[in-house]
């Protein structure tokens, strides 16, 4: 048995920039995205996911 943990799928609506709690998981204590390696998902669903943390920074949601 592998003892790696299994990626987590999103849902289109936790996806979403008004979900500031939800998308704080992806984001350094620096600020930074954290890498795809590192959260284990897959390539699109990084790609929305750095979509939606740069709208809620531009709307002012985060930081």
């Amino acid at each position: 048995m592998s003892t790696e943990k299994k990626s987590q799928s999103l849902t289109p609506q936790e996806l979403d920039h008004n979900h500031a709690h939800i998308l704080a998981r992806y984001v350094t204590e620096t600020g930074k995205i954290i890498p795809g390696k590192m959260n284990r998902i897959n390539s699109k669903q990084q790609r929305k996911i750095t979509k939606a943390i740069k709208r809620a920074r531009n709307l002012r949601l985060m930081k």
